[in-house]
């Protein structure tokens, strides 16, 4: 987030900064969400194939309770998500009245999608004991696309804002002869989608594995907490060289398509070859950097594989053109983060390819499993510094080049905008708090079941500890059907 002494330094509108502060608070506490409305149904439908196939019972537990997590988290998002979407046209209207005819159709495309997820998650969820097995998994294919094509539509907006594109001015400045495939497909669109839906996908799959890498580190060696921790880590350890990837790719398309927020992001101030890069550094407004670790010509060579690649500075062009010094500082230090803990995570996705290739067994050192409880939260944050990174060093600009932050702002007073951004913190942090609270109900109940105590179970109302549709009659607790049917014992909801 922008510093308040920068933005008071700065001849701009009282409200932009309650304004940037609310809207930067609540897309922070939002996108902690969005790895799960993303890459949960992935991970869930991946366990339940898996049960399916080779009629196992624990696996088909695991996902049964992995899609009750993700209901709960679904419904939290609505309300976070919704909260969003009103703040872009309170909070931006200049953006959103000028420009909404072009970008907008993202917005419209992820509003289907949510749509469509809510209806197939309630079918999926109401499925369980409902539906044949593998009819009840059919159905719930469509779930992760629909997840994809809401990751489509947000990133669509976004890409545009960064490069946009699709559109021509008219004598008053205002965009005419909109062309919708342009304005979607922008040249960012690419780099930024792919390494999303990546980034979700190895987030989620870490968060989860880590969950049960702490079962592992207090003594729970079933093979519930063994499958739980497998199919999760390893779908995030493929992921994650190929993301490390992805990232190179999109940092180099913003080296070509956004050159000073490449400069912010890798604090250049003087347009030069052999570019040295810094890790960690702090930028001063006259140009000089102090602390971090230097690496000589390091810069060009990883934005264009040779030493001689010129890197456009920020001093090229005006400084009411470019971020601040404390913005491509706090930019900096989020892409560097981000980068390493990508660099740490490919290092501990070898060490599990190593073990697993030569024993075909799960690493036995304890200290793997702390990292890989580590890991998710570690994930968490890079995520976070992706946000920053993107948003932060597009500065001064809303829309890249054609509209200023400072232009798009509301014109409510700042007084009121300070007082709802107390309103939504209060409420955010009641909404949090409710959805921890849930998920640890059903935790201890799910213990309950798998510890096999019937006394403690029997002051439940029968199938309390299934969060979804009616039930006539308490669920049977013995044995697996044949077929692959999903009644498992020990509560599998």
């Amino acid at each position: 987030m922008l510093s308040t002494a920068a933005l008071l330094a700065n001849s701009t509108p009282a409200q932009l900064l309650p304004a940037r502060e609310l809207m930067a608070f609540t897309l922070a506490s939002h996108i902690l969400l969005v790895p799960f409305g993303v890459a949960l149904p992935f991970i869930t439908l991946l366990m339940h194939h898996r049960a399916l196939r080779r009629n196992d019972p624990v696996a088909l537990t695991l996902a049964r309770r992995w899609s009750a997590v993700m209901a709960v988290q679904f419904a939290v998002g609505v309300v976070t998500g919704t909260v969003l979407s009103f703040e872009f046209g309170l909070l931006w209207p200049g953006m959103m009245g000028r420009w909404g005819d072009v970008f907008g159709l993202g917005f419209g495309i992820e509003a289907w999608a949510f749509f469509l997820e809510a209806v197939l998650i309630a079918i999926y969820l109401y499925g369980w004991r409902r539906l044949k097995p593998w009819t009840h998994f059919w159905l719930a294919v469509p779930l992760p696309l629909a997840a994809l094509m809401g990751a489509f539509g947000i990133i669509a907006a976004n890409s545009w804002m960064n490069t946009p594109q699709g559109f021509r001015l008219d004598a008053l400045g205002d965009p005419v002869a909109v062309d919708v495939r342009q304005a979607i497909f922008t040249p960012m669109f690419g780099p930024e989608y792919w390494h999303f839906v990546v980034a979700m996908l190895l987030t989620a799959g870490y968060v989860v594995a880590g969950v049960y890498a702490v079962g592992w580190l207090r003594g729970r060696r079933d093979r519930y907490h063994r499958l739980g921790f497998t199919v999760p880590f390893t779908v995030a350890a493929i992921l994650t060289p190929v993301q490390f990837m992805l990232g190179d790719s999109a940092a180099r398309a913003v080296f070509h398509k956004q050159p000073i927020k490449f400069a912010a992001t890798e604090i250049v101030w003087k347009t030069d070859t052999h570019v040295p890069e810094y890790m960690f550094g702090r930028l001063h407004p006259d140009g000089t950097i102090s602390g971090g670790l230097k690496i000589p010509q390091l810069d060009s060579i990883l934005a264009g594989f040779s030493p001689d690649t010129k890197v456009t500075g920020l001093s090229s062009v005006a400084a009411s053109d470019r971020p601040t010094a404390t913005q491509a500082t706090i930019a900096h230090w989020a892409f560097d983060i981000m980068v390493t803990i990508g660099s740490v995570l490919i290092l501990l996705a070898l060490w599990y390819g190593w073990c697993w290739l030569r024993r075909r067994d799960l690493p036995r050192s304890r200290w793997f499993f702390r990292c890989a409880a580590i890991a998710g939260v570690a994930c968490l944050v890079t995520v976070e510094c992706g946000w920053i990174t993107t948003e932060v060093g597009r500065q001064p600009w809303i829309v890249y080049q054609h509209m200023r932050v400072s232009e798009a702002v509301t014109s409510t007073r700042a007084g009121s905008l300070w007082a709802m951004f107390g309103i939504v913190m209060v409420v955010y942090v009641a909404v949090f708090g409710s959805f921890l609270a849930v998920v640890l109900k059903m935790r201890t109940r799910w213990r309950i079941a798998d510890e096999g105590l019937a006394a403690a179970r029997a002051e439940l109302p029968p199938e309390t500890d299934t969060p979804y549709g009616p039930r006539s009659e308490p669920e049977p607790t013995t044995g697996a059907e044949p077929g692959g049917s999903d009644r498992t014992s020990g509560g599998a909801s």
